[in-house]
């Protein structure tokens, strides 16, 4: 039956939002059309393919589930209550149960209310921070709507979560100032923002971000993004609504009276402390301006702290709660409340008969168990240890011992427990670090109260750890710290990962959330607790993936199979270990029964390496005479490009639309406000930077045009951030004369774009040219015809650097799925485990063919320099790393090993054309820049390879054959074998 226990709001709310965006990865989803046109953009920016496979990093489908979900609800849908909401997608539910239909009208959910629920470690700041992007570039742009706003209320449950916001809006501080250029917006820029709006984006951030102690305070031009975590609205003050004001004829209070006209009692006793008296006073401040906002979004992070069930039924609200409710009144609609839980619920009842009761207002469903099964966090083994084991459960006690005088000792579970979580410590820490010295595993241990830390500090001390081996973190009952404390303790708390020691952190509430570290291995749960959300929120802390890396996938990939088939994994990485405690029992057998967690005991630990068949391979004696030298020239070169000239006429004309056809979309006349062309036009796949499309006349826009195709060729990256571009006429990768750029495409326009004469001043005919296909078509010709330039690059007298493959010095690859070679200067060299039988087949040829001096496998996370820049087939920039090194013959070959169906795809192609350039520039160098040897490059189809091999031929002349050469033909690049 329908109901909100059952999530059926975001059931249906999904089950709608995957039909509209069918087709998205593509550009083409219903749901591109129902939102406003800047929405549109963001969501091809977040979510086409194209756009994704030029990106390190990427929304992952959780994130993406989340933001469509809000969009199409807000947006799409335009809900004014959770009412509306439900009406929309979950009608049932209204209808099946008096209480729910109670709980989801009644007056605290009477503006729009979306909550997130997302697993802990799967990216909910990064949802807040892209949703928060989509309000202020839609504000902007239709000011006057009540869908958007441009003000912003993040609140934090506590001190580190608040910290944490800060540093993800702000940067990290450093030497007591915050460095925006770290911040998250800044350092994933890429995914966030589309280059035409990350200045307007960076100047709103900049100037509106204002912590907690300064919200009221400091002048925002334009909205304001205030953080506070709870505290500031959860204390107690005056009402700031007109429950109590006077009513004439009333009698009057005498103690009101004497209240309005005698001093202060004295006494802190009567809460007239000075401190709390002055918080108090700053409270009212904030609520009354940000009550008086005219429109508010307000992001809850870990909402879970919103409620507190008294008993079934009945909810009495935080005090927190209760001042969002006060600022959200006067606000209707305009007033957003979106939260953010990894555990939105209340636990209800108690002992057997509790249960979960979830937020009416939930919109996702993003949990733990589809986040492991995904991969996106660490996956879960129990430690049964045998010294548990031999006792029963009634035996062992697990909680604190108390002496005779009624102090607190620690019990012999309790020892038996830490004891377990330092040996399982203590082998991750001698494997990882065989595998990786930069690896530094953590254990957790979190106490049942604050008396229990300093017990367990000293345990650990016994047990031979030293001072600072140990990191104690304190807390009152409420989990928090005072401020100078917490500003001693945070830059040591949040670099953990970084360093050796502590190795063990001991903890009470303060690290049940926000505490977002990623080498946290062993958790040592000594509350003894059943809270379902307690035990979730503790495990929390140590879901974040520790390894991360192509190399890594497919291990982990194994892991989860076995525990999936109930199986132990073979090996530790990112795997969680739980020491076992009897309270939680229920919580794992439910994820043991799901093929999420396995169980593992002493004899599997004695037996299994913690890194399974993952190996470090490092660098074999003598190794210097199998490198490689990889030739670099230097930017301070002088270079001349032989043939600048492009000519317009042989460039390719748009072939879409005739020009009667494009003029006839766009119609004439009073139509074409610029304010309408900048709602209205949008740049489908390629990036544009400061509007092409807010051109106010053809000059404009021959401008905005020739610039954004000059800088887009001319930049050495990928990410297109502003600094870049701003870089990019200091230090250009080719020089392009700009006026003469702007003639051919001024030439190109009025006689070849149409296949027909065209001018540009009559009629407004230049309109035609905003058109996102006209444009698009435009940037891309001109951007190849230029880059294609290059390759008749002339070099004179140049700087010339090397890179060396052995400058990484370890690799880290699965034992069975790699080679032990003699012909490389590493031990082993990997292969895919998966379909990597061809590059398998190649490198146990090349060992025992002596046509082959040297190889290497490229690890193109590790060599990230061995890499070379092309232009996809979409006229985006990006890199690719070949196969192979292989050097034979006196020359040096680049080597890609391609299955014969993907031998002519259109990418594989342009890196084809790419490799052959680079090639050849680094052939016209003098000698003893490229140490007296050739440099080729060969795409090897499979057919080839094994043909050539099994009629004996060896690989240096099926390498010499199989060599692309540039070769000229009516100024059309071809190849030769």
């Amino acid at each position: 039956m329908a109901s909100i226990n059952e999530l059926s709001l975001a059931k249906g709310l999904t089950q709608i939002v995957e039909l509209a965006s069918q087709g998205l990865e593509a550009g083409e989803a219903p749901i591109l059309e129902q939102v406003s046109d800047v929405t549109a953009e963001l969501l091809k920016w977040w979510f086409q393919q194209e756009f994704q496979d030029a990106r390190a990093f990427n929304f992952h489908p959780g994130q993406r589930h989340a933001l469509l979900n809000v969009i199409y609800a807000h947006e799409v849908l335009g809900v004014s209550t959770l009412q509306d909401l439900y009406l929309a997608v979950a009608p049932d539910v209204l209808l099946a149960s008096t209480r729910d239909s109670e709980a989801i009208e009644a007056s605290k959910n009477a503006y729009p209310k979306y909550c997130l629920k997302m697993a802990t470690g799967t990216g909910k700041t990064w949802v807040l921070q892209a949703l928060m992007i989509w309000q202020i570039l839609n504000a902007n742009r239709a000011p006057d709507s009540p869908r958007f706003a441009k003000n912003f209320l993040v609140v934090a449950p506590g001190l580190i979560v608040y910290d944490r916001l800060l540093d993800a809006f702000m940067g990290k501080e450093r030497e007591g100032k915050r460095d925006f250029s770290i911040s998250d917006l800044s350092v994933f820029q890429e995914l966030f923002i589309p280059d035409a709006y990350r200045d307007e984006v960076f100047r709103f951030v900049q100037g509106a971000v204002c912590p907690k102690e300064d919200i009221g305070r400091k002048v925002t031009a334009g909205g304001i993004i205030a953080i506070s975590n709870w505290h500031l609205l959860s204390e107690e003050s005056e009402p700031l609504d007109d429950a109590e004001l006077e009513t004439p004829g009333d009698a009057v209070d005498p103690k009101v009276v004497v209240q309005s006209v005698l001093p202060l009692t004295p006494g802190t006793n009567q809460g007239n402390d000075l401190n709390v008296l002055n918080r108090r006073y700053e409270r009212g401040g904030i609520l009354t301006y940000l009550k008086d906002l005219p429109g508010l979004v307000v992001f809850n992070d870990e909402a879970h702290h919103i409620h507190e069930f008294k008993r079934e039924g009945e909810v009495s609200e935080v005090e927190w709660q209760k001042s969002l409710n006060i600022i959200a009144e006067p606000k209707g609609s305009r007033f957003v409340q979106v939260d953010f839980s990894a555990t939105p619920y209340n636990e209800v009842g108690s002992g057997k008969n509790s249960r979960k009761s979830y937020f009416p207002h939930i919109v996702v469903d993003f949990d733990l168990k589809t986040a492991m099964r995904s991969g996106l966090v660490k996956s879960l083994v129990l430690d049964k240890r045998s010294e548990i084991g031999a006792l029963s459960h009634e035996e062992l006690d697990f909680k604190a011992d108390r002496d005779e005088n009624g102090n607190p000792t620690l019990s012999e579970g309790q020892r038996i427990m830490l004891r377990a979580g330092l040996t399982k410590l203590s082998k991750l820490e001698t494997d990882f670090g065989g595998l990786d010295p930069d690896k530094h595993p953590k254990m957790l241990v979190v106490c049942e109260d604050t008396t229990v830390t300093p017990l367990v500090a000293e345990f650990m001390k016994g047990e031979g750890l030293a001072d600072e081996e140990v990191l104690t973190v304190d807390s009152n009952r409420k989990g928090e710290l005072k401020a100078e404390e917490w500003k001693q303790l945070r830059e040591r708390l949040f670099d953990v990962d970084r360093h050796k020691a502590p190795r063990v952190i001991v903890s009470v509430l303060m690290l049940r959330e926000g505490f977002d570290v990623n080498n946290i291995c062993v958790i040592v749960p000594l509350r003894a607790s059943s809270a379902g959300i307690l035990l979730e929120q503790t495990i929390g802390r140590g879901l974040r993936l520790m390894w991360r890396g192509n190399e890594y996938d497919d291990i982990k990939r194994d892991n989860r199979q076995s525990i999936k088939a109930g199986q132990t994994p073979a090996n530790m990485i990112d795997i969680l270990s739980i020491v076992e405690h009897p309270a939680f029992q229920s919580f794992y057998d439910e994820l043991i029964q799901e093929g999420l967690a396995a169980e593992a005991d002493d004899e599997d630990d004695e037996n299994t390496s913690s890194t399974g068949d993952l190996i470090s391979v490092g660098l074999r004696p003598g190794f210097e005479a199998l490198d490689f030298a990889i030739p670099f020239i230097l930017r301070e070169q002088v270079e001349e490009l032989e043939d600048t000239n492009i000519e317009p006429s042989s460039l390719e004309a748009f072939g879409a639309f005739s020009l009667g056809q494009l003029k006839s979309q766009i119609g004439q006349g009073e139509k074409f406000h610029s304010e309408d062309v900048q709602a209205r036009t949008r740049f489908g796949d390629y990036r544009v930077h400061g509007g092409v499309m807010t051109a106010t006349g053809y000059n404009d826009y021959l401008a905005r045009i020739t610039r954004r195709i000059t800088e887009s060729v001319t930049l050495t990256g990928t990410t297109g951030s502003s600094k870049d571009f701003a870089n990019a006429s200091k230090f250009p990768y080719i020089q392009i004369n700009r006026a003469e750029l702007a003639e051919g495409i001024d030439t190109y326009v009025r006689q070849h774009l149409f296949r027909q004469e065209l001018d540009p001043l009559v009629d407004e005919n230049w309109r035609v040219l905003l058109i996102d296909p006209v444009t698009e078509h435009i940037i891309k010709v001109w951007a190849r015809a230029i880059l294609e330039a290059e390759d008749n690059v002339v070099v004179a007298d140049a700087e010339v650097a090397h890179r060396r493959l052995s400058e990484v010095s370890k690799l880290a690859m699965r034992e069975g799925s790699s080679l032990a070679v003699n012909k490389a200067i590493y031990m082993r060299l990997p292969y895919p485990s998966r379909n990597g039988g061809l590059e398998q087949a190649f490198m146990e040829t090349c060992e025992r063919d002596a046509s082959v001096d040297a190889f290497c496998k490229i690890n193109e996370q590790k060599h990230t320099f061995a890499r070379l820049r092309y232009i996809k087939d979409d006229g985006l920039p990006a890199f690719y790393s070949p196969d192979f090194f292989v050097r034979s013959g006196g020359a040096i070959y680049l080597v890609e090993t391609k299955a014969q169906g993907q031998m002519t795809t259109p990418n594989v192609l342009r890196k084809r054309k790419a490799a052959v350039a680079w090639c050849d520039r680094i052939n016209v160098l003098a000698p003893e820049h490229r140490s007296g040897i050739e440099w080729h490059y060969v795409l090897l189809g499979e057919t080839s390879f094994y043909g050539w091999r099994d009629r004996g031929g060896s690989i240096g002349e099926l390498l010499a054959f199989a060599r692309l050469r540039p070769v000229e033909d009516k100024g059309q690049a071809k190849f030769a074998f």
